[in-house]
């Protein structure tokens, strides 16, 4: 979502001053290799969720630590869709039209860094790198048994990739319900579902309604009973990531935005069988969280299970590609029912 950018103008504006707010200008990087090539991460612990306290329990989450995450390679950030397996290996996407892949590093299942990190280009199905056909604003991936597949805001369009993408040429899926979506606030969410009456299908939320008031559009695409449903809208919230949880619910990850508040998430959880043509799902309300917590842009989410048979919810943060933003990896366990 372009209008993001906004976040980065409004930290700037505060830390040097309104003269410079209209002279910022951040462009996505270049740096798009069609081959894997291996990249370095480097990570700072984030100690303390909440600014200038140690309390870890937050409601039904555990904060378990914190990861901020810089590298030298300059395609490296605006981190928008993060797809996490069972054993700490991820893909990840950016707005620049990149793969991400490597493994999370974790000590009593907390977070301590990233490895074997590679990247890649997107490319098309004749090999040409997407971004150079006006495809780089990639928002959501999530994995198939025998696929990867990714969401494309801007022009709201799903490809399909092989489980290994980085290097590799995707196919575009067939979407036409997706297209009536608004071409900046369009489709932020995606999930695939492995089991159960939606078996093989992709479940889709946009970020915002037809009207920023309205219900957030959902989809079925694929599998024996394509439609669309509606999640409520809760408060000013937009949706921004869409997991599955082994647990068999879905964890949406939801953020908003003011120029005098700055940016807040939120994680709803609701049932995965809640999910069907027509339905309008509420859920549950796990945590809010505003500027007062270490939080960025939050759009990634990835879940998994510890081995105590706890949820664990780990977020990361697209952070436009700004030097005033940051790159932040959070994870927390889900206590409780």
């Amino acid at each position: 979502m372009r209008r993001r950018l906004r976040f980065a103008a409004f930290v700037a504006a505060g830390l040097l001053g309104g003269a410079f707010l209209f002279n910022l200008a951040f462009s996505k990087p270049g740096t798009l290799p069609p081959e894997p090539v291996a990249i370095t991460v480097t990570a700072q612990p984030v100690a303390a969720f909440k600014r200038g306290d140690e309390l870890a329990q937050f409601g039904p989450l555990r904060f378990l630590g914190g990861l901020v995450l810089t590298s030298p390679f300059p395609g490296f950030g605006g981190i928008s869709g993060f797809a996490l397996e069972q054993d700490g290996h991820f893909l990840a996407i950016t707005d620049a039209g990149l793969f991400l892949s490597g493994r999370l590093a974790t000590e009593n299942d907390r977070p301590t860094g990233l490895a074997d990190v590679k990247a890649a280009a997107l490319l098309d199905a004749e090999g040409r790198v997407q971004a150079d056909n006006a495809r780089e604003d990639v928002e959501s991936v999530t994995l198939a048994p025998d696929a990867a597949y990714v969401a494309m805001e801007t022009i709201n369009e799903i490809w399909r990739y092989p489980c290994d993408p980085l290097g590799k040429p995707g196919k575009l899926v067939p979407a036409p319900a997706i297209k009536g979506l608004r071409r900046n606030t369009g489709l932020e969410s995606l999930a695939y579902m492995p089991s159960g009456p939606l078996k093989g299908a992709l479940v889709a939320i946009g970020e915002e309604g037809a009207r920023k008031a309205d219900d957030l559009p959902g989809f079925i695409i694929g599998g024996a009973t394509p439609g669309t449903f509606t999640v409520a809208k809760s408060g000013p919230f937009d949706a921004t990531d869409l997991a599955l949880g082994p647990d068999g619910n879905f964890y949406l990850l939801e953020r908003h935005y003011t120029p005098l508040d700055g940016v807040s998430m939120q994680i709803r959880r609701f049932p995965a069988g809640e999910v069907k043509p027509g339905a309008r799902i509420t859920g549950e309300v796990l945590g809010r969280f505003d500027m007062g917590y270490e939080i960025d842009n939050m759009e990634g989410l990835g879940v998994t299970r510890a081995a105590s048979g706890e949820i664990l919810l780990t977020l990361i943060s697209d952070d436009n590609f700004s030097p005033l933003q940051r790159t932040i990896l959070l994870r927390f366990a889900v206590s409780g029912d």
